[in-house]
């Protein structure tokens, strides 16, 4: 034995051990907290396809009883010219804005657009931040388009399951 300078066992972690433990969970949450924001992002897309295909089933109610397509989506149905009557723009959950444009020659068509409201996470959603419908001589198309004023659809994504995937 000796003069009572006999060693114990250590207890916990040094502080290198901690430190190592620190930068593995932050290279994980580096890696891990943008996969996860995009993944809610494409997840909140489907608020704005359930807003885009009720508005092409009220366009089509309102084009069995009315000439052309309505212009407006918050106007009366008995103004003239005729709009949907919806309450507002803005999608349920407040992440998208709707808007509508009549095209073709007679208003035989319309474009609907939801479009990612500022200052939400769909506003950082790439490509997708506008997503677009255009019915035309009643063909239909699908993107995701970088402005909803006119969307140009020859510059839309070219692949519509990108932005569409369910």
């Amino acid at each position: 034995m000796g003069l009572g300078h006999d060693r114990l066992p250590q207890r916990g972690f040094t502080l290198i051990e901690m430190m190592i433990a620190v930068v593995i969970v932050a290279i994980l949450v580096a890696i891990a907290l943008p996969v996860y924001q995009n993944s809610i992002r494409k997840s909140r897309r489907s608020e704005a396809f359930a807003a885009l295909s009720n508005v092409q089933q009220m366009q089509e109610r309102h084009r069995s009883t009315q000439p052309v397509y309505a212009a407006s989506l918050t106007d009366a149905r008995n103004a003239v010219p005729p709009g949907l009557g919806m309450a507002g723009v803005r999608t349920a959950n407040g992440y998208y804005d709707l808007a509508v444009a009549l095209v073709g020659a007679g208003d035989r068509g319309y474009v609907l657009s939801a479009t990612a409201v500022a200052g939400t996470s769909q506003a950082q959603d790439g490509s997708c931040k506008v997503l677009a419908v255009r019915m035309q001589d009643g063909n239909l198309r699908q993107a995701g388009a970088a402005a909803a004023a006119g969307v140009d659809w020859a510059l839309a994504d070219p692949d519509p399951a990108r932005c569409w995937a369910r």
